[in-house]
């Protein structure tokens, strides 16, 4: 099958999105399906305001358009709400295309935790970007029903998954302090509560992965953690490998990769017992939950690592990339596309 997939989140982007979009591409691939991306490495983009390490780009409806016609795709998945996810939607819609679209993260809690939108304003944006979706993939069955208490239709499970190959568990010395080790692995912005970790009181020592907004701020208020910037996959698998406790401190997250990427590594989870930690623990003893971050971590101290390893084990890139293909709609072939632009 030929597979088109729209996103506005793409390298050299390092989150969640991303790497969900890549690991699916590289599984279609793998399962024999052509897959053709629209990104924004194809644009001229501009820095998104607050937040410049995502690219906007600028004016792309006839490129997008162009492009959807010239590769005729069997199936197309709208993976984003932003510029280059509008003019897709508008062409399928103005052309009468079938398209799947993704809700990858709650993104009226972090428009609200950024600048103060009420949740209802962009949940009104996000019921009309989603509504002629044939299907809305979310991560998880929390998710899937806050969807459609918000009154959306049409929405599946698409899980996600962890390269149990380059994630894994080995003898690593990465980080050179003293122990225990905690571990932050993420966006530094105000939505991911990062501060709720780095304020705690725990022993042994604090290490914080990635780069964000608030890094600035955060490294002034918070001199004595130490801080990696962002780390490829595989030096990213031995610090994982490397710490006692991975702390998750988000509340608005969909699902949360990096938690199976630490289990994975042996790494056992701390975590609120919120969306994202409830939905990939469950009642596994792999993570500690609690409503008090420093409880979870120092309950998840006495987590044995081959328990996390385990819980990891459960979670299938293929898997998941089989959900992703069975929820794709058919669109006609080429000979009844109109041929008009966007």
């Amino acid at each position: 099958m030929k597979i088109m997939i729209i996103t506005d989140a793409w390298d050299p982007q390092v989150n969640g999105v991303v790497r969900t979009l890549k690991q699916t591409r590289a599984e279609l691939l793998a399962m024999g399906h052509e897959v053709e991306m629209i990104t924004p490495n194809d644009f001229t983009t501009i820095p998104c305001p607050t937040y410049p390490d995502i690219s906007l780009s600028l004016l792309p409806g006839k490129l997008v358009a162009k492009k959807i016609k010239a590769f005729a795709p069997d199936a197309m998945h709208i993976a984003t709400e932003g510029p280059l996810g509008l003019s897709a939607r508008a062409y399928a819609v103005k052309n009468k295309l079938p398209f799947s679209t993704a809700y990858h993260t709650r993104f009226p809690e972090y428009v609200k935790a950024r600048v103060g939108i009420p949740l209802s304003w962009t949940y009104t944006f996000l019921r009309w970007f989603h509504g002629p979706s044939m299907a809305v993939m979310a991560p998880t069955v929390v998710v899937k029903n806050d969807l459609e208490a918000y009154g959306f239709t049409n929405v599946v499970l698409w899980s996600r998954g962890v390269d149990l190959d380059i994630f894994k568990m080995q003898a690593s010395k990465t980080l050179d302090t003293a122990h225990p080790i905690f571990l932050y692995v993420g966006r530094v912005a105000v939505e991911k509560n990062i501060n709720a970790f780095l304020e705690i009181d725990l022993p042994g020592s604090k290490w914080v992965v990635g780069d964000g907004p608030a890094m600035a701020g955060i490294k002034e208020k918070y001199p004595e953690i130490n801080y990696l910037g962002v780390l490829q996959q595989h030096e990213l698998a031995k610090v994982y490998a490397a710490a006692d406790v991975f702390v998750f401190p988000s509340k608005t997250d969909t699902f949360g990769l990096v938690l199976l990427e630490a289990m994975a590594c042996g790494t056992p989870v701390a975590a609120y017992p919120v969306t994202g930690p409830i939905d990939v623990l469950g009642d596994s003893p792999a993570g500690a939950m609690h409503n008090d971050l420093r409880e979870a971590c120092m309950q998840a101290l006495t987590i044995p690592r081959e328990v996390a390893r385990a819980h990891a084990e459960k979670f299938s890139w293929r898997a998941a990339s089989e959900q992703f293909v069975n929820h794709l709609k058919p669109v006609p072939s080429p000979s009844v596309h109109i041929t008009a632009l966007a």
